[in-house]
């Protein structure tokens, strides 16, 4: 009996240890997945041309300096600074769609914004910042985020500015705005609690089905809920209000995620249709570790049930995804639903490269913090 205990004590410790992440490892995957990119974007303030012309400071670009100034976090390079730097330094620290944009995609790069003014403080940095956020603060409309990607883009803004005004309005008004989301657009909101999941926005709620009579859960969108509330958890202090929402709405979302991870580490871009366009995809599947492994490093979610899944899914992305040169594979092209810039491959180029890397960068970068 005690031959049985002493060889499952030692199989017990052999699963935890071999679990545990090269550091080295992580980061040097993410270095190259950013290198790949900064090399081939070396003017920040360039244009982007996809199907029409569009300024280097919109959403995608946004993501990707989230995730670049979270590399910044773990591994401060002066060049990464530099880079977030001239981006915003081209853009004169403002916004598609000037100080008056109510369009969280717009907003977005204040977060990368707020970090850089925190690293080095000059009023010139958040001018326009403010000019916006006060604007969406002192005006009743909380019905911005309509869409379910717009709580990345626009709630970690909130938090940090509540942060750093030592200003409680901003939390309120982020709660109200995503409590908004949450449980009024569409017909009864865009959460469904039942399935702990999120439709897209209105078009996507019932009775809309996808092809195997499932509710249409896109696999991005919900991907960037969960890297909301693990964001603004990271941000808002211990006792700020409504931080007991973040957390119940992460943890749901969590253990729904959980069941309908693919046997190869990742999600399908649709959560409850594998038969609409199934298959491998990066972005969504990035998030969901970001989202997960923030849980664990902070004791919200249990370690032993979502390791090995954070596990498998950072394998998946770094095995299957990230190619040699560090160009990322296997990830859905801009959209809203499953059939947006299908098929995915191995090396298909999306439309844009740059939110994918900053979903990489942020998902490396929680999982390098992991003890």
């Amino acid at each position: 009996m005690k031959k049985i205990l002493l060889i499952f004590a030692i199989g017990a410790f052999y699963n935890a240890t071999a679990q545990q992440f090269d550091k080295k490892l992580v980061l040097k995957q993410m270095i190259l997945a950013n290198d790949y990119f900064m090399q081939k974007w070396p003017e920040t303030g360039k244009t982007i041309i996809t199907n029409k012309e569009r300024p280097s400071n919109i959403w995608t670009r946004g993501v990707y300096y989230e995730g670049l100034m979270a590399l910044h976090e773990i591994f401060p390079k002066e060049t990464y600074y530099d880079y977030a730097m001239s981006w915003s330094e081209f853009h004169k620290w403002g916004f598609n769609g000037g100080n008056t944009t109510r369009n969280a995609d717009n907003y977005c790069a204040a977060q990368t914004y707020i970090d850089l003014y925190n690293l080095e403080q000059d009023s010139k940095k958040l001018k326009n910042t403010k000019a916006n956020l006060n604007m969406l603060l002192n005006t009743p409309q909380l019905d911005d985020w309509s869409w379910i990607d717009a709580i990345q883009m626009g709630m970690p803004v909130f938090a940090k500015m509540g942060v750093l005004e030592k200003d409680n309005r901003y939390f309120e008004k982020m709660y109200q705005m995503y409590m908004y989301s949450r449980n009024k657009h569409g017909d009864h909101g865009l959460f469904n609690p039942k399935d702990g999941l999120w439709w897209r926005d209105a078009d996507f709620d019932p009775p809309y089905k996808e092809p195997n009579g499932e509710d249409c859960y896109w696999s991005r969108g919900n991907g960037w809920v969960i890297a909301a509330l693990a964001k603004v958890l990271t941000i808002i202090p211990e006792n700020a209000p409504h931080r007991e929402q973040y957390v119940k709405d992460l943890k749901t979302m969590a253990a729904a995620l959980v069941p309908i991870q693919r046997p190869d580490g990742f999600w399908n871009v649709s959560l409850h249709d594998p038969t609409n366009f199934g298959g491998k995809e990066a972005s969504g599947t990035a998030l969901f570790v970001y989202g997960m492994a923030y849980g664990v490093n902070k004791g919200i979610l249990k370690k032993e049930t979502y390791l090995p899944v954070i596990e498998k899914a950072w394998n998946a992305l770094t095995k299957e995804s990230l190619h040699e040169n560090g160009f990322l594979g296997f990830l859905q092209s801009t959209g809203k639903e499953p059939k947006d810039g299908q098929p995915l491959s191995y090396d298909k180029i999306p439309d844009f490269e740059d939110y994918g890397l900053g979903c990489f960068l942020l998902a490396g970068s929680e999982i390098y913090k992991m003890k």
